[in-house]
């Protein structure tokens, strides 16, 4: 196939929400089509390919370095596949989280919350057992957290981060958290990251990302584009 160049970076978020617009109710092979990319034939092996053809159909330029997907206007990009009626089919991935011990203490300071200040949302429409190429772009929208979202997050941020600090990031697991999660990130079972224990001691665990639950997300999502609850 003939390489064609990602999209310009947009000057503004009106330029950006004029691309997304374009984009929905399109099929992801039509998108993979114009930009002379192969659409996997495996879904289970195409994981991140979704996020990596609409960065370059929207004028994405982070890759993944330490900054929002479009860095000029401080915006992040999420995709959310949904099923027909809107609902969240899994829990969104947000960042890495150190296990370092050098994970900020306030939520205002953190990378989550960063990343999350300003937020382009593109739901994928994706019926049970489809094919990936014939899954859907929804409505795209913007989404910045409103006061009591906020505060959500914060406090969940703060909860995980102390038991982290305490060495008791092997007690958290999905369960842990009302709208953020921490649970296990990494490509392969043999990734590795180190991390202090309750004794004080360096050890190795699986590496770990903050998600954000399938029921803030639908939340998000319902009020947004004024879904039935």
């Amino acid at each position: 196939m003939t390489f064609v160049p990602p999209a310009a970076p947009p000057q503004s978020e009106a330029e950006l929400a004029a691309r997304a617009r374009l984009l929905g109710g399109r099929s992801l092979a039509e998108l993979a089509a114009e930009r002379r990319i192969q659409v996997p034939p495996d879904p289970r092996r195409a994981k991140g390919w979704i996020g990596l053809l609409l960065e370059q159909a929207l004028g994405a330029t982070a890759a993944s370095r330490a900054q929002p997907d479009f860095p000029q206007l401080g915006i992040e990009m999420k995709t959310l596949p949904v099923d027909e009626r809107g609902q969240p089919r899994e829990s969104t991935y947000v960042c890495t989280a150190p296990l370092d011990g050098s994970m900020p203490r306030r939520w205002e300071d953190s990378w989550p919350c960063q990343k999350l200040a300003r937020v382009l949302w593109v739901p994928i429409i994706t019926p049970s057992r489809s094919e990936i190429g014939d899954r859907l772009v929804g409505t795209p929208f913007f989404w910045s957290p409103d006061p009591d979202q906020a505060e959500l997050l914060r406090r969940d941020y703060q909860q995980l981060t102390e038991r982290i600090d305490r060495g008791e990031v092997w007690d958290l697991d999905a369960r842990h958290g009302e709208a953020l999660q921490l649970r296990p990130k990494g490509a392969h079972g043999e990734d590795w990251v180190w991390a202090l224990d309750e004794e004080g001691e360096w050890v190795q665990t699986s590496p770990r990302g903050f998600y954000l639950r399938a029921s803030f997300t639908h939340a998000v999502i319902r009020r947004a584009l004024l879904l039935p609850g």
